[in-house]
């Protein structure tokens, strides 16, 4: 798939983002925008995946681990042909499949229940595991916020993928710099994001997190990398798509309004017509 139709999607999938949130009135717009040039690499690009038939043992799989950016997910797997977009429209709703974490007993496309952060990666490492000792072909990518790597579970994670060897593990570090509190270097510091994953036997590679070439190459490098996990560190703007919440970290939780959602769509409608 060339760079420009992948944009199209992307596209599409930051406007499922500002769709959803603003139908639930809630959500995790920021974040999820961010990450929805990854989301789109990832689904139609890098992964071994059929929406046919979401449960294939041989499939690749995905873990979210920073859960709250759910809109980013769901928005992908609907632009990917899991369930129909129409069903954004139920987020967080009473009844809907899309909750407001996701759920691998609710929606289809999901591999893992996350939300708690810190949680997803390790999740992510047991699967890896487990397809190493079944000499599976599959390969599992797990997606980290930048404020979520404060989490002393994600260490214990990486330790141990690091320990295992398990080349079939990529992670991803959105590292768009703010978490729900501020910018992550005044909250709690994690950097250097890179050097911290070296030092657990990681293979790291930095990217712009919104440049398809460079995901392209960096998702190429990892599955050529042998004896060793692959950390991908994404670096990305927080709200990317949409002026108006481009690194403003109160984007991070909250929900467009009426006027908000119409000038965020306008803005994405004019950026596709400008792909066409």
């Amino acid at each position: 798939m060339d760079n420009i139709e992948l944009k199209r999607h992307a596209n599409e999938v930051r406007k499922g983002v500002v769709t959803s949130t603003h139908a639930a009135g809630a959500g995790h717009p920021g974040g999820s925008l961010s990450a929805a040039d990854i989301f789109t690499y990832l689904y139609f690009e890098e992964m071994n995946i059929d929406p046919a038939n979401p449960k294939d043992a041989n499939r690749d799989r995905f873990v979210l681990s920073k859960g709250h950016t759910a809109p980013g997910l769901y928005s992908v797997l609907a632009e990917r042909g899991f369930f129909p977009k129409e069903d954004l429209l139920t987020l967080r709703k009473l009844g809907s499949h899309l909750q407001g974490h996701p759920s691998l007993k609710c929606t289809a496309g999901v591999d893992m229940s996350t939300g708690s952060l810190g949680q997803g990666i390790s999740a992510a490492a047991g699967m890896a595991m487990a397809g190493k000792l079944d000499n599976a072909s599959y390969r599992v990518y797990t997606l980290l916020g930048d404020g979520e790597i404060e989490e002393g579970q994600v260490w214990e994670a990486a330790m141990f993928a690091g320990a295992k060897k398990l080349d079939n593990l990529v992670v991803i570090v959105d590292n768009n710099g703010l978490q729900i509190d501020g910018p992550i270097e005044e909250v709690n510091d994690p950097t250097p994001i890179d050097k911290k994953f070296e030092a657990f036997k990681f293979h790291v590679i930095n990217v712009d997190a919104h440049d398809f070439d460079a995901l392209r190459a960096a998702f190429k490098e990892a599955k050529e990398t042998k004896g060793a996990p692959t950390a991908i560190i994404a670096h990305s703007l927080k709200g990317k798509g949409v002026s108006f919440m481009e690194g403003q970290v109160g984007w991070h939780g909250k929900a467009p309004n009426d006027d908000e959602y119409a000038t965020a769509m306008a803005e994405l409608e004019k950026a596709g017509e400008e792909l066409k």
